[in-house]
């Protein structure tokens, strides 16, 4: 296993603003890949072996698929406006993206044996929650799950953490296949949004289980990736007055649930959101802007 944070602009090349492979994370499925594109600008190219989901993180998007059809994407100003619209598409696929406007678009990519069809996904249709209560709160757009996208291996979601706030708590892991646990690679793709002082950042914590030795502590700053193996991850953490994003792409041996153990010592913080109220920030969407 080679570096467990890549810092943006590091992967950089082409057209690629952003290509984690597996082969660059060292280990079987999972990658990540975004693409900047100017108003009327057009980007192609092939999914071979990976299905992917199209994340626009800014700006409209048309998406043609070629021999199944065309699908705009209608987006959003930047990632903390709201959910957005995406696209499945499987492996085998040739892409043309068109940007109806200025933009950025994340690409979570896995590794595949089968194909599915091609599946669009309205950002009203996206489930938004919130998971925790009090500084633990934390909003959740979970448009990658198995009940929404049908998939052959490929799980993603984002999250947002409100300023100050903290959320992979209780920590936890999927790192061994059992009747109780998933396995599951796990990529960490971050924007944050500026503090009164400057650039905004967010801090992440990953620690060794079983499975491996991994030792993170690592600040974050928009475009950096945190690769996780396996391994206990969290807490992640927004400094107060800015709020914190993040992009999870994961997949593994044990097919698409994500069952979880967490660390015995955190099972106080649980115990604690049965008499606390959410953070009303975590309830609602439309958080400053990252750019």
């Amino acid at each position: 296993m080679g570096e467990n944070r890549i810092q943006a602009g590091d992967t950089a090349h082409d057209q690629w603003a952003m290509d984690v492979t597996p082969e660059r994370a060292g280990w079987a499925c999972s990658g990540i890949r975004s693409i900047e594109l100017s108003a009327g600008e057009s980007a192609a190219f092939a999914t071979g072996d990976d299905e992917v989901i199209l994340v626009p993180l800014e700006g409209a998007y048309r998406v043609a698929v070629d021999g199944e059809g065309e699908w705009d994407l209608s987006g959003r100003t930047d990632v903390f406006a709201g959910p957005t619209d995406v696209l499945y598409v499987p492996r085998d696929s040739a892409i043309t993206v068109t940007a109806q406007t200025a933009g950025r678009l994340a690409i979570p990519t896995v590794r595949a044996e089968n194909r599915h069809p091609v599946q669009h996904v309205a950002a009203d249709d996206v489930p938004v929650f919130v998971r925790g209560a009090g500084p633990w709160s934390r909003r959740v757009r979970d448009f990658g799950n198995a009940s929404v996208i049908d998939a052959d291996r490929l799980i993603a979601v984002e999250v947002i953490n409100p300023g100050g706030n903290w959320s992979g708590i209780p920590r936890h892991k999927h790192d061994t296949a059992s009747a109780h646990e998933s396995q599951l690679e796990e990529i960490y793709y971050f924007e944050a949004a500026p503090t009164p002082g400057g650039p905004g950042y967010g801090l992440m914590r990953v620690s060794s289980s079983e499975a491996g030795d991994i030792d993170v502590t690592e600040e974050v700053r928009s475009g950096d990736v945190v690769l996780v193996p396996y391994g206990w991850h969290g807490p992640v953490t927004a400094p107060p007055e800015s709020d914190l994003y993040y992009l999870n792409v994961m997949a593994g041996s044990t097919g698409r649930s994500w069952n979880i153990t967490n660390i015995a010592e955190d099972a106080w913080v649980s115990e604690r959101w049965a008499d606390m109220e959410p953070d009303p920030r975590a309830t609602r969407e439309g958080l400053p802007s990252a750019r």
